[in-house]
């Protein structure tokens, strides 16, 4: 009989993965970082380790969605606690100002809501052209 082995936390070993958004479908691509953060691609994934990748997003503005109004209709709401501060923004505007913001809030939606979530996702970086600082880390890495 043979045990399944799990691996420690320095035994992970992790890798920056360079995805382009452009062209891509909003949902399906977030779907797919989401897999890659959590680690559930890579034959050693446990549940309870963060043993994700780290994953660059290049031209976060050139995403695509489905549906025929959703840049106009789909709104997203802050409140600060404050009487009448709830403050709403529609997806094109968090799409042409806060890209980053936005692709966060989508992704931390399909990630654990724990301290473990919180770190995979500290592991997302997105920059809305095609270039990132990040150029020393992505020489050995996979591009996808």
């Amino acid at each position: 009989m043979e045990i399944t082995k799990t691996p420690k936390q320095g035994e992970i070993q992790r890798s920056w993965i360079v995805l382009d958004a452009k062209g891509k479908i909003f949902g399906r691509f977030i779907a797919e970082i989401a897999i890659i953060l959590r680690g559930k691609h890579k034959p050693t994934y446990t549940p309870h380790l963060d043993c994700g990748d780290f994953v660059i997003v290049i031209n976060a503005k050139d995403v695509c969605f489905n549906g025929a109004n959703k840049l106009a209709d789909k709104k997203y709401y802050t409140h600060s606690g404050y009487f009448g501060s709830t403050k709403s923004k529609t997806l094109a505007q968090m799409l042409d100002k806060q890209p980053e913001k936005l692709y966060r809030l989508a992704v931390r939606g399909m990630l654990p809501k724990t301290k473990l979530g919180r770190a995979m996702l500290k592991k997302l970086k997105v920059y809305t052209s095609d270039t990132h600082p990040h150029t020393a880390q992505v020489a050995n890495s996979k591009k996808a």
